[in-house]
């Protein structure tokens, strides 16, 4: 018997009236408003303006969440489509299903739509964003703790999680596992992945202030620290998927392989054409889009020149000799 295990919470979904509340799209929501919140800080200091990233997010979130339940239905639709299954389940995200590598290129392609409607260089906001994705991801892996889901195999170390048997994949022989029966725990992957994703996170920021890293850069340090944990952490996951075992190994984990080895040679054949010390964008603005400042930062409205020939009509703006300050003891 194990002296110690994580339970499992004994619900994920709250009713409030006739309002179900769902820890798994709490846990999704707070991810964002976290990667918004930090993804700004970061922007901002690149030289971005304050609240772009909130915009930008407006176009990414539901690009990036179409993205991601596209990316699980295809790669699992067996769950879906077929005898006994209902198609219309492949709508209801809320049960949870949500594929991450399909949720990083619907975001990177609702971002990209954004950047060019505010006129905004793509690559230095996907470096900004880069540890703010895996804080989001960190905080969303325990949307998978609520629904108990995504766990990996036997484990009896004592941060175990237990599972309740009606929540084993049917693959699993629970009785040859547990010949002692409950509790069934198992590897807590949805933590191991948030403790990796915040160490990857503080590694992203710290190289990023070391190096000063542009270009995309630190957005492809981002995909291989990324990468590196989730290869080794799918390949606990005991859940079955349609393609299970490509050539001895999980799809996940052969895009983990790809997608690291490409975020690798970006990163170094960019790292050649940009050295440092000028290894960040001059501006991250498209030409022409620089938001014009005063010298106190606000935005302004550009005077509007008179036509050749004709004068400039001064009558509204105010002139000091004509009009001078009031007093300072004068009630204004």
């Amino acid at each position: 018997m194990i002296a110690q295990f994580i339970p499992s919470p004994s619900q994920g979904v709250w009713d409030l009236g006739p309002l179900p509340v769902r820890a798994y799209a709490l846990c999704i929501i707070l991810g964002v408003v976290a990667a918004v919140w930090l993804g700004e800080k970061r922007w901002v200091a690149r030289g971005g303006k304050a609240g772009q990233v909130g915009d930008i997010a407006l176009w990414a979130v539901p690009f990036g969440l179409i993205g991601a339940r596209a990316y699980h239905v295809a790669t699992d639709h067996a769950l879906y489509f077929g005898e006994g299954r209902n198609a219309l389940d492949a709508l209801k995200v809320w049960h949870g299903g949500l594929g991450i590598w399909g949720a990083i290129a619907g975001g990177v392609l609702g971002g990209a739509l954004a950047c060019r409607r505010y006129g905004i260089r793509i690559l230095p906001l996907m470096d900004a964003l880069a540890p703010a994705l895996l804080l989001a991801q960190a905080i969303g892996r325990w949307g998978n703790y609520f629904n108990s889901e995504l766990f990996g195999g036997k484990t009896t170390k004592p941060w175990g999680l237990e599972i309740a048997r009606d929540k084993i994949p049917s693959g699993f022989d629970i009785d040859k596992n547990f010949p002692d029966g409950a509790p069934y725990t198992f590897h807590p992957t949805f933590l191991y992945e948030c403790i990796w994703n915040l160490g990857a996170m503080g590694v992203v920021i710290y190289l990023d202030r070391k190096l000063k890293l542009g270009f995309g850069r630190a957005f492809a340090l981002y995909v291989m620290a990324y990468c590196a944990g989730r290869g080794w952490i799918e390949h606990l996951r005991i859940d079955t998927v349609e393609y299970n075992d490509v050539l001895g190994l999980r799809l996940n984990v052969w895009t983990s392989i790809i997608l690291f080895a490409l975020a690798l040679g970006y990163f170094v054949i960019v790292g050649r054409r940009h050295p440092a010390p000028n290894s960040r964008e001059e501006s991250v603005y498209l030409d022409g889009h620089q938001p014009p400042e005063t010298d106190s930062g606000l935005v302004t409205e550009p005077v509007a020149a008179a036509p050749a020939g004709q004068a400039v009509d001064n009558s509204d703006t105010p002139d000091a000799s004509k009009d001078p300050a009031p007093d300072p003891e004068t009630p204004v």
